[in-house]
């Protein structure tokens, strides 16, 4: 494990929601750019890991090291029921904390301050610290409760993505839409990378 103390931090949450995919893209874009990535997987979103990709939740060290490098030296790996882990405090500093893909459930915890979990408590900190919270939420169609609790996180400054992917970069592939997602969420904290086409670079002139 790494123990460089000026690499940049940032912490990721994958939930139960839908979309497994988006979160393991991410946090693999995030070792690629050269961050340490804190890492918080919930029980659901471990079945959801296992039924979507195929993860095997009885193995977890294993399919970390498989999928994320045979050298994660960059990841740490945080069991959801650890509240005492270095996340769950705000005197230990990290950029910012993403949740993707976050469930409806994980979302109501933040925006009604119940953090019974790591996952929910570490989302805790970034907002009682003033530090950026990004969630990614996949759920259709979407109720009242939903939506009050985006509206509540967002006035509090949290940036929500919805999982909706674009089609006007002409995607030929699945893992180009979630290349796209990926990409928005890390446009939202200003972390540069290539993973798709921009509006404007492909084509100036669209239709002629």
């Amino acid at each position: 494990m790494s123990h460089n103390h000026g690499q940049r931090k940032i912490v990721v949450g994958i939930t139960g929601a839908s979309g497994s995919i988006y979160g393991v893209r991410l946090v693999q874009a995030l070792l690629n750019t050269g961050y340490q990535v804190h890492l918080v997987i919930s029980n659901a979103g471990w079945r959801v890991l296992n039924e979507e990709l195929g993860w095997s939740s009885t193995e977890r060290e294993r399919m970390l090291r498989e999928h994320f490098g045979a050298d994660s030296g960059s990841l740490l790996y945080h069991p959801v029921g650890d509240i005492g882990a270095s996340i769950a405090s705000g005197s230990f500093l990290v950029e910012a904390m993403i949740i993707m893909p976050c469930s409806m459930g994980t979302l109501a915890s933040i925006a009604n301050g119940i953090s019974d979990n790591l996952m929910a408590r570490a989302a805790d900190v970034m907002l009682k610290e003033g530090r950026p919270l990004v969630l990614v939420p996949r759920e259709t169609p979407l109720h009242a409760i939903h939506l009050e609790n985006m509206l509540k996180l967002a006035r509090l400054g949290v940036t929500i993505v919805p999982a909706m992917p674009a089609f006007y970069f002409g995607p030929q592939s699945i893992e180009d839409l979630v290349r796209f997602l990926v990409g928005k969420v890390l446009d939202t904290l200003r972390i540069e990378h290539s993973l798709f086409t921009r509006w404007g670079d492909h084509n100036e002139h669209p239709g002629e």
